[in-house]
Parts: C-alpha cells; structure tokens; sequence
C-alpha cells in the first residue's frame, strides 16, 4: 500500500486550487460536497467557474498564483493542464505546508482523490493508486446501486444519537443496538413513517436493549479454506463479520483475518509440528473463558476444521462448559490442491477410494498401512509431510511400493506464491529438503500433475 486511506477533517479549513479549465471545475465539483473554504487562482476562470464565484461557492483570485497564496492552505490542487505550471505551483505549495496533488501526476503528487460513493456522512472512497481508474470508477458505480440514499439520513440523524447509547456496555450490546437499528428497525421507520419516526424507533430500541438480559457466547468452529480468501464459504465471512473474538491457527492467513470485524480480539494460537506451540488445552480453555465472558467466538482453523484440526477435543471442552457451538466447514488443503493440478482424487480403473492422512501425530511421525498403500494405483494426500518425507519414503519403499510412483508436492495452497513441485517416490528425498519449502505443503502421492502426466504417458506410448 503506497497511499494509505484517510479522511481529513477539512471544515473552516481553506483548499487552493490553481487553474480555471476542465481539469480544475471536475475537481471543484467534488469539493462543493466538502465544508471547506475553496480559493481558486487562475488569470483564465472558464465561464461556470466565474460563475460559481459570483454565487459564493469559491473565492477567485484573477492573476497567477505566487508565494504566499497557500500558506493558510491545508490542501492544494495544481489544475492548470499545463505541465511546467503545475510543478511551479506545486512546488510553492509544498513549501509553505500545504499537501499538493497535481491532476494526472501521481509521481509528483503527495495525495490521491479517490472515486466517492456519498451518503453523507456515509463516504466509501476507492482507491487504485492510480493504477486502474475505469475499475475504481466500475466499483464505485456498483456500490452507487447498492447502497440506498436512505443511508446517509440513517447514519445523520444515528450520530445525532450516540451519546444516549453510550449507556450500554462496550462491545456486543452496542454492536447488536446499532446492528438493528440500521439493518432493521431504522430503514422500516423511514420507509413507513418518514424522518420524524427515526428518534422514536431509536429510543424503543435503546430501551429494549438495556432490559435485554445479556446474550449468552457462542463458538463457530470455522473452517477457513487453504488461504485463498475467494475459498472461504459465505457461513464462514458471516460469522467473522459478527465474531467478538477470533482464535486462529498458524496457518490462516493475513487476507482472511481481515475479514475480521475490527473491533475484534484476534488471538493466534498456532501450532507447529516439532516446534513451538499452544497446549490444546491452553486453546480449550482459552475459548472457554471468552465464551463464558459473553462473547461470540470464533475458532479459525486452516482448511477444514474436522480435517487433523484436534476439533473433538475442543468440543468436547465446549460441551463440558455447557458452551453452544456450530461446525462451519471448509475447503480442506487437499481439495484446492488436487484442484490446482488438474486432477481427481478418484478416477475409475485407477483408485476407489483417497486416503488422507497425516505426516507426523502428537507422538511423532506417524504410522499407517504402508502395505496397503504401497499397491499399485493408491492415492494418498499428505499433510503435515515435509520433515516425515524421508520417514514416509522409507516405509512405503520397504513395502515394496514403485520407486516411480508420482509424487507432487504443493506448498502454499491456493496463495499467491503458491509453488507446485512434481518428484517421484524414489526421488522423493532429497527433493523435498531441497526445495527449501518454508510455507505449509501437501503432498500427493500416486498424483502428478495433469500435463506432467500426460507427458509420461505420450513417452510410453512413443516407446
């Protein structure tokens, strides 16, 4: 992020603007909206600017500008289309404190103007650092068409409000006033009564929630998918959205912890297999204690939360607190990964049946059939298998299993800097430690990726 998104309180502060072509009456159109006092410097005013000042929106100054013109200014445009004439301008207002923007000149400009949705005082502004104006422009069109121009009176006459509910308690009482007031009770008074019923419904409202006994916390066991925020299903942004605290794994990822209410506590209770860790039962207890607080928890978890995420024994924590829960399911690492290499996990003629299992338990690294997965045409997806590699190499080797079985190697599911790593079982290690994985991975076994594998098979039939 290069321009980090502010509101600046200009009321009774004064905006320069140098310039009096299209440039300068676009920018001057958007800051009729603010409360600002607005001066305008230019010898060549367009006919509408001159008009404007007449009315009393601007002050027009009909000369060029010169030093001294923004030193009271706490922002400055340079509108003049004229390249050599927006640096000169820029520079004296850069020098006497003022933040310059230069039309069309994002290098040489201290701030950016975003597109505006306005619902006064609702504002969504969006921003693309200058480097996609149509799609700020799309977006912002978009969000025009969802958010109603009731809102803005809702959210006027709501401010006016606050003090009163000041008398509830800080988070979920208050979070709950103001969540029925603009999603429910507000917009039904508006649409049926008009303005004049607004204060009313707000004070039934409030009157309602100081008699509400206190609600009782509640912890969604969520599943988070295997990081691509795009992945995680609407139940799951549902209850982040409403969460008071968040309670995550190691493996969830930055994007989708901001999805998180801001108001919300986010505790990381991240494991780590043969490294440092969290007690299960420090994290059992941990979501006890802010559910018996009242809270609305969520206990985020990688993947799929019944997928080797200790997931019963944290109900049963939850169960012996007498404690309400819900399990909210999500992609498991394996999915999206065999996903990505253009493959199935079962496919006829082949393999039946998936076995999912895990590198290494809370003993060590761990034991399966490695008889029955060393026959031909099974398929495993391993997590938790980059430092049991050569462990699991090994067993399946000395089970009699093809040292040229595919083995495809997936790190960072899903992601960005996601990295997709085909090997055999024979080559197996060293190619895992070489790859200098640092990102969680899983691995396939009896998988290689699509066109790998049709490579192979186009040699075989060549030979």
């Amino acid at each position: 992020m290069q321009h980090f998104p502010i509101f600046l309180a200009v009321a009774g502060q004064t905006i320069v603007l140098s310039g009096g072509g299209d440039a300068a009456m676009a920018k001057l159109r958007l800051l009729f909206k603010t409360e600002a006092k607005l001066v305008v410097i230019t010898k060549n005013a367009s006919p509408e600017i001159i008009r404007w000042a007449a009315q009393g929106k601007l002050t027009l100054v009909n000369r060029a500008m010169t030093s001294g013109d923004t030193l009271d200014a706490a922002l400055f445009y340079a509108a003049n289309e004229d390249d050599v004439e927006d640096a000169r301008v820029a520079a004296i207002a850069k020098n006497e404190g003022a933040l310059a923007n230069i039309v069309d000149n994002l290098a040489d400009s201290q701030f950016i103007t975003p597109a505006i949705v306005d619902r006064d005082p609702v504002t969504v502004a969006i921003g693309t650092e200058g480097a996609a104006p149509v799609l700020a422009r799309a977006i912002k069109a978009d969000l025009e068409t969802r958010l109603p121009q009731s809102l803005g009176t809702l959210a006027r006459i709501g401010k006016s409000f606050r003090h009163a509910v000041d008398v509830l308690p800080l988070g979920r009482k208050r979070h709950d006033f103001w969540a029925s007031f603009y999603f429910g009770s507000g917009p039904k008074a508006l649409e049926e009564n008009g303005e004049a019923a607004i204060i009313p419904t707000l004070e039934t409202l409030l009157d309602q929630q100081i008699m509400a006994t206190d609600t009782a916390g509640h912890v969604d066991l969520v599943g988070a998918g295997p990081g691509d925020p795009e992945l995680l299903t609407l139940k799951a942004r549902n209850a982040l959205d409403k969460a008071d605290v968040v309670i995550h794994d190691r493996l969830v990822t930055s994007e989708i912890l901001e999805l998180a209410r801001r108001e919300a506590i986010i505790i990381d209770a991240g494991k780590e297999g043969f490294g440092p860790s969290m007690a299960q039962s420090e994290i059992d207890a941990l979501i006890v204690e802010h559910a018996k607080n009242g809270h609305q928890v969520v206990r985020l978890k990688a993947g799929d939360p019944t997928v080797f995420g200790r997931l019963d024994e944290e109900i049963a924590a939850l169960e012996a607190a007498d404690i309400s829960y819900r399990i909210i399911p999500g992609i498991t690492a394996a999915f999206a990964a065999v996903a990505t290499i253009g493959q199935s996990l079962t496919k006829r003629g082949r393999n039946s049946a998936i076995r999912m299992i895990t590198g290494h338990d809370t003993k060590g690294y761990a034991d399966h059939d490695w008889a029955a997965l060393a026959a031909p045409g099974e398929v495993a997806a391993i997590y938790m298998g980059k430092k049991s590699a050569r462990f699991i190499q090994g067993r399946l080797l000395m089970h009699g299993a093809d040292p040229a079985t595919p083995v495809t190697i997936i790190e960072n599911v899903s992601r960005a800097d996601q990295r997709i790593i085909a090997t055999t079982l024979g080559a197996l290690e060293p190619t895992m430690s070489n790859a200098g994985l640092t990102g969680p991975a899983i691995t396939f076994y009896g998988l290689a990726p699509r066109d790998a594998a049709a490579q192979s098979l186009s040699l075989k039939e060549f030979a």
